[in-house]
Protein backbone atom coordinates (compact mmCIF):
# COMPACT_ATOMS: atom_id res chain seq x y z
CA UNK A 1 0.00 0.00 0.00
CA UNK A 2 1.64 3.44 -0.92
CA UNK A 3 0.20 4.58 2.73
CA UNK A 4 3.18 2.49 4.17
CA UNK A 5 5.96 3.59 1.47
CA UNK A 6 8.17 5.16 2.90
CA UNK A 7 7.63 3.53 6.17
CA UNK A 8 10.49 2.76 8.71
CA UNK A 9 10.95 1.68 11.86
CA UNK A 10 13.75 4.15 12.17
CA UNK A 11 10.96 6.87 12.11
CA UNK A 12 9.05 5.70 15.18
CA UNK A 13 12.82 5.72 17.20
CA UNK A 14 13.24 9.40 15.95
CA UNK A 15 9.94 10.48 16.67
CA UNK A 16 10.62 9.11 20.23
CA UNK A 17 13.81 10.73 20.41
CA UNK A 18 12.55 14.18 19.31
CA UNK A 19 9.88 14.24 22.10
CA UNK A 20 12.43 13.36 24.48
CA UNK A 21 14.54 16.24 23.69
CA UNK A 22 11.58 18.83 23.18
CA UNK A 23 10.46 17.47 27.08
CA UNK A 24 13.98 17.70 27.97
CA UNK A 25 14.42 21.67 26.55
CA UNK A 26 11.01 22.88 27.46
CA UNK A 27 10.76 21.70 31.10
CA UNK A 28 12.93 24.20 31.53
CA UNK A 29 11.13 26.88 29.56
CA UNK A 30 8.37 25.44 31.63
CA UNK A 31 10.09 25.78 35.19
CA UNK A 32 10.72 29.28 34.88
CA UNK A 33 7.18 30.14 33.46
CA UNK A 34 8.41 31.42 30.12
CA UNK A 35 5.82 32.34 27.37
CA UNK A 36 6.88 29.29 25.45
CA UNK A 37 6.87 26.14 27.31
CA UNK A 38 6.86 22.30 27.56
CA UNK A 39 4.08 21.57 25.19
CA UNK A 40 5.38 24.72 22.46
CA UNK A 41 9.08 23.38 22.67
CA UNK A 42 8.34 19.64 22.68
CA UNK A 43 5.67 20.31 19.43
CA UNK A 44 8.39 22.44 18.02
CA UNK A 45 10.66 19.33 18.11
CA UNK A 46 8.54 16.90 16.86
CA UNK A 47 7.47 19.16 13.96
CA UNK A 48 11.24 20.25 12.58
CA UNK A 49 11.89 16.17 12.76
CA UNK A 50 8.57 15.26 11.12
CA UNK A 51 9.60 18.40 8.50
CA UNK A 52 13.48 16.52 8.44
CA UNK A 53 11.94 12.80 7.81
CA UNK A 54 9.38 13.75 5.10
CA UNK A 55 12.07 16.14 3.28
CA UNK A 56 14.65 13.29 3.36
CA UNK A 57 12.62 9.96 3.00
CA UNK A 58 10.10 11.66 -0.10
CA UNK A 59 12.77 13.73 -1.53
CA UNK A 60 15.61 11.10 -2.31
CA UNK A 61 17.65 10.43 -3.92
CA UNK A 62 16.89 14.39 -5.16
CA UNK A 63 18.83 16.54 -3.66
CA UNK A 64 16.63 19.30 -3.62
CA UNK A 65 14.67 17.71 -0.87
CA UNK A 66 16.39 19.87 1.70
CA UNK A 67 14.34 22.76 0.02
CA UNK A 68 11.65 21.48 2.30
CA UNK A 69 13.93 21.93 5.89
CA UNK A 70 15.03 25.01 4.62
CA UNK A 71 12.01 26.68 5.39
CA UNK A 72 12.10 25.22 8.74
CA UNK A 73 14.76 27.79 9.25
CA UNK A 74 13.20 30.84 8.12
CA UNK A 75 9.80 29.92 9.46
CA UNK A 76 10.49 29.56 12.67
CA UNK A 77 12.42 33.08 13.31
CA UNK A 78 8.65 33.97 13.19
CA UNK A 79 7.69 31.73 16.15
CA UNK A 80 10.72 33.13 17.80
CA UNK A 81 9.92 36.57 16.91
CA UNK A 82 6.78 36.32 18.78
CA UNK A 83 8.09 35.49 22.03
CA UNK A 84 10.42 38.57 22.09
CA UNK A 85 9.12 41.69 24.18
CA UNK A 86 10.69 45.07 24.41
CA UNK A 87 9.87 47.48 27.36
CA UNK A 88 12.28 50.59 27.22
CA UNK A 89 15.82 49.48 26.81
CA UNK A 90 14.44 46.56 28.14
CA UNK A 91 14.35 43.20 26.20
CA UNK A 92 12.76 39.98 27.31
CA UNK A 93 12.18 36.73 25.44
CA UNK A 94 15.62 36.19 23.81
CA UNK A 95 16.68 33.23 25.80
CA UNK A 96 13.19 31.87 25.22
CA UNK A 97 13.33 32.78 21.25
CA UNK A 98 16.64 31.06 21.30
CA UNK A 99 15.62 27.91 22.98
CA UNK A 100 12.82 27.44 19.93
CA UNK A 101 15.25 27.97 17.63
CA UNK A 102 17.48 25.39 19.21
CA UNK A 103 14.57 22.84 19.80
CA UNK A 104 14.38 23.06 16.00
CA UNK A 105 17.38 22.75 15.15
CA UNK A 106 17.89 19.24 17.53
CA UNK A 107 14.52 18.31 15.87
CA UNK A 108 15.84 18.77 12.64
CA UNK A 109 18.70 16.87 13.19
CA UNK A 110 17.28 13.93 14.82
CA UNK A 111 14.76 13.79 11.48
CA UNK A 112 18.05 13.69 9.34
CA UNK A 113 19.20 10.46 11.39
CA UNK A 114 22.29 12.52 12.99
CA UNK A 115 21.38 11.67 16.58
CA UNK A 116 24.02 11.53 18.57
CA UNK A 117 24.73 15.45 16.47
CA UNK A 118 21.52 16.33 17.91
CA UNK A 119 22.27 14.93 21.71
CA UNK A 120 25.42 16.60 21.77
CA UNK A 121 23.90 19.79 20.94
CA UNK A 122 21.31 19.41 23.32
CA UNK A 123 23.78 18.36 26.32
CA UNK A 124 25.69 21.10 25.52
CA UNK A 125 23.21 23.67 25.12
CA UNK A 126 21.40 22.96 28.11
CA UNK A 127 24.93 22.90 30.25
CA UNK A 128 24.90 26.28 29.46
CA UNK A 129 21.25 27.18 29.90
CA UNK A 130 21.12 26.09 33.71
CA UNK A 131 24.67 27.26 34.66
CA UNK A 132 25.43 30.43 32.16
CA UNK A 133 24.06 32.55 35.06
CA UNK A 134 27.03 31.34 37.00
CA UNK A 135 29.45 31.98 33.91
CA UNK A 136 27.82 35.62 34.11
CA UNK A 137 29.44 36.13 37.61
CA UNK A 138 32.82 35.21 36.21
CA UNK A 139 32.19 37.81 33.09
CA UNK A 140 30.67 40.59 34.30
CA UNK A 141 28.85 43.32 31.98
CA UNK A 142 31.11 46.80 32.44
CA UNK A 143 27.80 48.44 32.03
CA UNK A 144 23.78 48.44 32.24
CA UNK A 145 21.04 49.75 30.73
CA UNK A 146 18.05 51.13 32.37
CA UNK A 147 14.99 53.44 32.36
CA UNK A 148 15.56 56.19 34.67
CA UNK A 149 12.12 58.52 36.24
CA UNK A 150 13.08 61.41 38.08
CA UNK A 151 10.52 63.72 39.21
CA UNK A 152 10.82 67.70 40.26
CA UNK A 153 9.00 70.17 41.59
CA UNK A 154 7.13 72.60 38.36
CA UNK A 155 8.98 75.52 40.10
CA UNK A 156 12.54 74.03 39.49
CA UNK A 157 11.97 72.92 35.79
CA UNK A 158 14.55 74.94 34.53
CA UNK A 159 16.77 73.08 36.81
CA UNK A 160 16.80 69.75 34.23
CA UNK A 161 19.34 70.76 31.81
CA UNK A 162 22.07 71.30 34.77
CA UNK A 163 21.01 67.58 36.30
CA UNK A 164 20.91 66.21 32.95
CA UNK A 165 24.32 67.47 32.86
CA UNK A 166 25.67 66.77 35.73
CA UNK A 167 24.58 63.06 35.18
CA UNK A 168 26.13 62.99 32.09
CA UNK A 169 29.40 62.64 33.45
CA UNK A 170 28.66 59.67 35.03
CA UNK A 171 26.95 58.08 32.37
CA UNK A 172 27.56 56.44 28.66
CA UNK A 173 24.40 57.40 27.44
CA UNK A 174 21.25 59.30 28.15
CA UNK A 175 18.25 59.97 26.11
CA UNK A 176 15.23 61.67 27.42
CA UNK A 177 12.06 59.95 26.05
CA UNK A 178 8.83 60.83 28.07
CA UNK A 179 7.64 64.21 29.98
CA UNK A 180 4.63 64.58 31.57
CA UNK A 181 2.89 66.76 34.57
CA UNK A 182 1.30 65.21 37.52
CA UNK A 183 0.13 68.18 39.63
CA UNK A 184 3.14 70.23 40.43
CA UNK A 185 5.43 67.40 39.71
CA UNK A 186 7.19 67.11 36.21
CA UNK A 187 7.92 63.86 35.75
CA UNK A 188 10.76 63.37 32.85
CA UNK A 189 11.96 59.79 31.85
CA UNK A 190 15.22 58.53 30.23
CA UNK A 191 16.98 55.99 28.29
CA UNK A 192 20.13 55.58 30.48
CA UNK A 193 23.49 52.92 30.06
CA UNK A 194 25.79 53.28 33.03
CA UNK A 195 29.27 52.26 33.49
CA UNK A 196 28.64 49.28 36.53
CA UNK A 197 31.61 50.64 38.38
CA UNK A 198 29.47 53.93 38.30
CA UNK A 199 25.95 52.89 39.32
CA UNK A 200 26.69 53.57 43.07
CA UNK A 201 27.95 57.37 42.12
CA UNK A 202 24.62 57.40 40.19
CA UNK A 203 22.46 56.56 43.10
CA UNK A 204 23.89 58.44 45.38
CA UNK A 205 24.20 61.12 43.14
CA UNK A 206 20.13 60.62 43.08
CA UNK A 207 19.96 59.95 46.67
CA UNK A 208 20.64 63.36 48.18
CA UNK A 209 19.96 65.87 44.80
CA UNK A 210 17.59 68.20 46.95
CA UNK A 211 15.78 69.55 43.65
CA UNK A 212 14.97 65.46 43.10
CA UNK A 213 11.30 64.99 44.39
CA UNK A 214 11.42 61.17 43.41
CA UNK A 215 12.98 58.87 40.93
CA UNK A 216 12.69 55.22 39.70
CA UNK A 217 15.43 53.28 38.15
Amino acid sequence: MRMFEFWDISDLYKALIALAAGIVLGLEREMKDKAAGLKTITLITLGSALFAIISYNVGQPNSEATRIASYIVSGIGFLGAGVIFKDGVNVSGLTTASVIWLASAVGMAIGFGEVYLALIFLGVSLVFIYFGSTANRFFPSYKVSRMLMISLHKSNAENRKELIARMRTMLVKIEERKLSVKGDKLCIYFDITVKSRKMKMLEDFLLNETNILEFEM
